[in-house]
């Protein structure tokens, strides 16, 4: 099951915060679909993910909108 949150109008740092709030009460294998408007999720998400071991699956952007697909690995 994939969950999404919804982020667009926050600005950095909240969509971390939120994402890192959503993640901790998910079980290992599940995932979430944030939405951000906030361009500095760019670089924000990728190493968020990076740094607490959690898997990046999928990274698009349409029309200023960016969708990460993140899957919880510890």
């Amino acid at each position: 099951m994939t969950e999404t949150l919804d982020c667009r109008g926050m600005m950095c740092p909240m969509p971390i915060f939120q994402l890192a709030k959503r993640i901790k009460a998910m079980k290992v294998g599940e995932e979430v679909t944030m939405i951000s408007d906030d361009i500095i999720s760019k670089a924000d998400v990728p190493t968020w993910c990076q740094r607490t071991g959690n898997e990046l699956v999928e990274a698009t952007e349409e029309d200023g909108i960016f969708t990460y697909r993140i899957r919880k690995s510890k």
